[in-house]
């Protein structure tokens, strides 16, 4: 698939979502820049603003397999990985694979369920596999995790650590619609008969793999590479921050900037796709000095600090 075809389909994709979702168009691209760099999407809002509604209709736009989880204090890892089943006719345990054997899977309110359920995931997220009794089961390609959490409701539910909030190459949030977004919202539910809106396909599973294959074609030249290394060395020399990017963030930040290029219809990345994906792929993996908690700190400011103290390179496109 050519740049230009994936930045078209990929652009259809996020016209389809919009058409069920009233958001903001820039957050749906965030989303869909991470699933096109075959990462993870944590999505962070108060319930009702459509996250669950929003990672379905992703689902059902690109033609992939969705499946739910709903994490609760009880939630066990075999309900979310599967499990071995004692076969009578066959005289054997058979394993039987949990929810996350699907192409999209939403982890709803994942910070509701204990440490011992949601590190389930890191094996799934990291390397596309589960292990269960000793046997590894390859998870269906293409493969992402669309997480959501309430971040005001704290009673009862357990912070993600570090370790896991590093496996997610995006976290965003979708906000409440403004003013003409609100009005769009009541004027939708009036025009159909149904409580809930309906996305049509617009690709399939294999269109989708190639998708993730076109940013691997995507160039990053010296200056910008460079650009990528002294941002996320910069958030580790922060006084704010304990704990700056690490390692995988940086790849991720390099992946995800190709991502955003082929949305933009180019097979180069240029330093304002590094600065518009910064806040989204780096925030949720800092960790705050306990001061800097006191303070009010809040780990997207760290980011935009540093993208304002970061020189920026200044670049021509690359020659073809």
């Amino acid at each position: 698939m050519s740049i230009p075809d994936a930045s078209a389909t990929a652009g259809a994709v996020v016209d389809e979502v919009l058409s069920a979702v009233v958001a903001d168009r820039r957050v749906l691209e965030e989303v869909t820049a991470g699933l096109l760099a075959r990462g993870h999407v944590l999505l962070e809002d108060v319930p009702g603003t459509g996250k669950t509604l929003t990672a379905r209709s992703f689902a059902t736009a690109l033609g992939l397999e969705f499946s739910r989880v709903q994490f609760t204090p009880d939630l066990m890892p075999a309900d979310v990985t599967g499990s071995y089943v004692f076969d009578e006719d066959a005289g054997e345990f058979r394993f039987t694979p949990g929810p996350i054997f699907a192409n999209v899977v939403l982890a709803d309110e994942i910070n509701r369920a204990p440490p011992k359920t949601q590190s389930a995931l890191l094996e799934a997220m990291e390397e596309g596999q589960v292990t269960v009794d000793g046997e590894t089961h390859d998870l269906p390609d293409p493969f992402c995790v669309i997480a959501t959490q309430n971040p005001v409701e704290q009673e009862g539910t357990f912070e993600l650590p570090e370790a896991q909030r590093d496996r997610f190459m995006v976290k965003t949030s979708l906000g409440y619609p403004d003013e003409a977004g609100t009005r769009e919202l009541i004027d939708r539910r009036a025009d159909r008969d149904t409580p809930s809106p309906t996305v049509d396909p617009v690709t399939d599973r294999e269109a989708v793999r190639e998708l993730q294959r076109v940013p691997e074609s995507v160039r990053v030249e010296g200056p910008v590479r460079e650009y990528i290394g002294s941002l996320c060395r910069a958030t580790r020399e922060d006084g704010r921050v304990d704990v700056g990017v690490s390692p995988r963030g940086v790849q991720r930040l390099f992946e995800i900037a190709r991502a955003e290029a082929v949305l933009d219809g180019r097979d180069y990345v240029v330093p304002d796709d590094v600065k518009r994906v910064a806040v989204p792929a780096l925030a949720h993996r800092l960790v705050l000095t306990p001061e800097a908690g006191v303070r009010g700190v809040a780990r997207r400011d760290v980011i935009r600090d540093t993208l304002d103290s970061v020189e920026v390179p200044a670049m021509e496109p690359p020659a073809e």
